[in-house]
């Protein structure tokens, strides 16, 4: 198995990218015990659109590792996809749009190559749980995924299937030892549980 993980835990104003620095050595750890293949990509360094599109093309598995800033994934990890899956265009990522001129109202988002790959989507945000799930609350009760809606459909588009996620949520006000260590161990079961 080929596993590639990114981690967009981008370093910019208070926010190091520490959590998602640990985050990405808790996966190796688990890729490693496994005995997996594994390729690590960090998106505050240099890359080349060319070779990160052979690592998605390289991959069974891509592993998404992003903090959550203004609801959105850090500007420096989606430059990185922009420039990456542009790059794979018609280059192993995707072909086209997936539908014909003779019918352009049918079959949208149907063109990618990546069909047979699985991918992973793991968040960390300031909000706590409770602001997901809670009646009144500031989501309204929507998931995360949901949220992040766009981001699966950008996925699907290049023909990957999703693997269930994992969310690590109040990592700003309380990140406790006691906590980041409950969510390792919470994280490395759920990684081994769906990455087989």
């Amino acid at each position: 198995m080929n596993i590639f993980i990114i981690n967009g835990g981008q370093t910019f104003a208070h926010s190091g990218g520490m959590f998602n620095n640990t985050l990405t050595g808790w996966t190796v750890e688990v890729m490693k015990r496994k005995n997996f293949a594994y390729r690590v990509t960090n998106i505050n360094d240099n890359f080349d659109p060319m070779m990160e599109v052979e690592n998605f093309k390289w991959a069974d598995i891509v592993i998404y590792h992003t903090p959550i800033w203004w609801f959105q994934l850090p500007n420096r990890f989606k430059r990185y996809l922009d420039e990456v899956f542009t790059a794979g265009h018609n280059n192993g990522i995707y072909r086209n749009d997936g539908r014909s001129r003779k019918n352009p109202d049918v079959n949208y988002g149907t063109g990618g190559l990546m069909q047979g790959k699985r991918y992973m989507l793991t968040t960390s945000w300031n909000a706590p749980q409770t602001a997901f799930t809670l009646e009144g609350e500031f989501f309204d009760r929507h998931t995360v995924d949901e949220v992040l809606f766009g981001f699966h459909k950008m996925n699907q588009f290049v023909g990957m299937k999703r693997i269930e996620g994992f969310h690590f949520h109040d990592l700003e006000k309380n990140a406790t030892e006691e906590r980041i260590d409950c969510y390792h161990q919470e994280y490395t079961a759920h990684i081994n549980e769906v990455i087989i």
